[in-house]
């Protein structure tokens, strides 16, 4: 489905139409501003969980940054790959390379909401960072609050199947941030966007049980 006309189907039967331009990197300027916030304090190694088509590890890359994606779809892989990017397929929950020594790690186009587990999803970035390591995570806009979904992609000739998935607004985030070992370092709204920088810091176990 990638570079496919899209939209996202609810259970509820709304829809919206997925960005898969900007998801691609090929979206007009507008877009830009955002991607460069979530990409710009990456200064170390950089894990893109969720990467889709991989525009912000090539983006980091271009930088001389060493980065990393990692997506369940074999497509958006393979899309990463192509435009020399490194991927990986394999679970967000899976085994995955220098865990605990990431410096950086990126939610971004919502994916705080995958699974419909925004904790859960946390509680794993916090594995992968280094001690003030830096999560750089996207959320709705505000007053979204935790709204939580089953959705499917669906193109004019296809659907996929259907898959829990979590709407976070930007609100939610000192809260998410302190269940999972993280304290909001700073916030921002860009081009429409609302990105919030988490910083990790030990965390006592007790705090997710």
């Amino acid at each position: 489905m990638i570079g496919e006309e899209c939209w996202i189907r609810s259970t509820d039967q709304t829809r919206r139409p997925l960005p898969t331009r900007r998801w691609l990197g090929t979206s007009d300027h507008a877009d830009n501003p955002a991607d460069q916030a979530l990409t710009s304090c990456c200064d170390g190694p950089t894990i893109d969980l969720g990467c889709g088509p991989g525009r912000l590890v090539a983006a980091l890359l271009r930088r001389g940054v060493v980065a990393l994606g990692v997506d369940i779809s074999p497509t958006a892989v393979a899309v990463t790959r192509f435009r020399g990017a490194p991927a990986l397929h394999r679970d967000l929950y899976g085994p995955l390379p220098a865990a605990g020594r990431w410096t950086y790690a990126l939610l971004a186009d919502g994916n705080i909401g995958i699974g419909g587990d925004p904790l859960r999803v946390l509680a794993r970035t916090h594995e992968l960072l280094a001690v003030g390591g830096v999560a750089v995570v996207e959320f709705d806009r505000p007053g979204t609050g935790m709204v939580h979904r089953r959705l499917r992609v669906e193109t004019r000739t296809s659907a996929g199947p259907w898959f829990p998935w979590a709407e976070v607004g930007i609100e939610q985030a000192a809260q998410l941030a302190a269940a999972t070992g993280f304290r909001v370092h700073a916030t921002a709204e860009v081009s429409g966007r609302h990105i919030a920088w988490l910083q990790r810091h030990p965390m006592d176990t007790e705090v997710l049980r």
